[in-house]
């Protein structure tokens, strides 16, 4: 892991960051180091002390659980530019509830946690940019319950399959699965089996086209229309 060279501009391109004065950055700065990792290598594994947050340079971060059984439920896959694990910061018990591992090839930045909240102590405005962050992927969590809870195997994939979409898209739009079918699959609560079932009868039905990690969505109007 060695001390990281990041500019400014690449720090404010995430929300946390982007509204941060150059002494703010400066001191977060300070804290932050680069880290590697190679296809399959993990991050941090659930339980393990957490003194820092992480915002994704290159490559896809799996973040998952394990059950009592041993079953894997991913909970999401991280994509360059997002932050992660920054809420641990604010728990009496700072641990990772998740692991965390490269799906391929990747490169990050760790972010010090006490250097961060030092910022937050001296400005109200980063600390709301933090709550309403965390705010959104509350209430993200809140939609994928819902849909878990409420909705079959069907409906789940093609509301993840319109989620992937532009959301001007009316038409035609191309989507790329971010990861293997089975960790999609694990990402929606269904089996593998189950999934390429499902995408064999939606590819029946005219609505898509797979090929790889490709899913070419023919009518995403239709598509839209198919959840409700």
């Amino acid at each position: 892991m060695d001390q990281a060279i990041i500019s400014d501009q690449e720090l404010r391109a995430h929300a946390l960051f982007n509204g941060l004065s150059d002494d703010q950055l400066a001191k977060i700065k300070e804290g932050i180091q680069l880290i590697q990792l190679a296809e399959g290598e993990h991050l941090f594994t659930q339980g393990q002390p957490a003194d820092r947050f992480f915002m994704l340079r290159r490559g896809q971060i799996k973040l998952y659980r394990l059950s009592p059984t041993g079953n894997e439920k991913v909970i999401e896959i991280i994509r360059p530019g997002q932050c992660f694990a920054e809420a641990v910061m604010f728990m009496d018990v700072q641990r990772f509830p998740v692991s965390s591992q490269a799906l391929v090839p990747a490169e990050l930045y760790a972010i010090n946690n006490r250097n961060f909240l030092s910022v937050l102590r001296e400005s109200v405005d980063t600390c709301f940019r933090v709550m309403a962050d965390m705010s959104v992927r509350l209430h993200h969590r809140l939609n994928e319950i819902d849909a878990l809870t409420l909705q079959n195997a069907t409906l789940r994939l093609v509301n993840y399959l319109v989620g992937q979409a532009p959301k001007d898209a009316e038409s035609e739009a191309e989507v790329s699965l971010p990861a293997a079918k089975n960790i999609i699959a694990s990402r929606l609560s269904v089996q593998p089996e189950t999934l390429s079932r499902i995408l064999h009868s939606l590819t029946d039905q005219g609505l898509i086209s797979v090929k790889g990690l490709s899913v070419q969505i023919h009518d995403v109007k239709k598509l839209r229309a198919y959840c409700e």
